[in-house]
């Protein structure tokens, strides 16, 4: 009970805050709406990035033996561990003008990289990648190969057992890690303010506007709150989404 006090309370103490009769315009603000729609476009990106990366990833680990799968896995979460700003400070010692790799892209081909709406994807995509891997590897070790298998024998290609058979019995998984992704990417913050910036219209997402709004600049505090709560409601109707697809889940 102690523990439920502990994660309910903080949130009853914002809905208490919220001025429910200001909320639908404290939203629909023009700085709030500008924040809300590049959060949504970005972590959409962002999204489908993982999803072309991550698939293979989670496809790989989960059919190599337990060493290497092991080393696999552990690079994948490695992003969960690490503090958000430390991986905006790597992102940054990578593709920043000075970068690893940034270095070449800005002399070489005029590319800048940091500090633009592309930084935000990259960004909520390092931090997110994790949440589909690890959901979805678990998924198909779980199926096994017996039916992959059998459809091999049965002269089907790696591309058909792949669309046919693998992607349809993980599909569960499959989406349980697609909408934690997205909601990753939604609720970034750390590593996309060092990375990207903080700049209206551009790389000022939902969470960098309710920061803003607390130092003083950018939205009210009310649309601070408002957005903080629809964030909280993104959150509620994703985990009834998931548990909709959870295959133990009472029908």
């Amino acid at each position: 009970m102690l523990g439920l006090v502990l994660l309910i309370l903080p949130i009853i103490g914002l809905f208490s805050r919220v001025d429910w009769a200001g909320f639908p315009a404290a939203v629909t603000s023009p700085d709030a709406l500008e924040a809300l729609g590049l959060s949504l476009r970005t972590a959409t990106a962002a999204t489908v990035v993982c999803l072309v990366l991550g698939i293979p990833l989670a496809l790989l680990i989960a059919r190599s033996g337990s060493l290497l799968a092991g080393v696999l896995r552990a690079l994948t979460t490695l992003p969960l561990v690490l503090p958000p700003l430390v991986g905006g400070i790597a992102l940054l010692y990578l593709l920043g003008r000075n970068g690893l790799i940034g270095s070449s892209l800005a002399l070489g081909l005029g590319i800048r990289i940091p500090f633009t709406t592309s930084a935000v994807v990259i960004a909520q995509s390092f931090v997110a990648l994790p949440f589909l891997v690890i959901t979805l590897e678990a998924t198909l070790r779980a199926i096994g190969t017996r039916f992959e298998t059998v459809g091999a024998t049965l002269g089907a290609s790696r591309w058909m057992v792949f669309w046919r058979i693998t992607l349809p019995l993980a599909m569960p998984g499959l989406v349980a890690g697609t909408v934690l992704c997205f909601a990753r990417a939604l609720g970034e913050f750390g590593a996309t303010a060092l990375f990207a910036g903080n700049a209206a219209g551009v790389t000022r997402t939902m969470p960098l506007a309710i920061y803003t709004a607390f130092n003083g600049a950018g939205v009210t505090q009310d649309s601070a709150i408002a957005l903080s709560v629809l964030l909280v409601a993104v959150a509620i109707v994703i985990l009834f989404f998931m548990r909709s697809w959870r295959t133990d889940a009472p029908r």
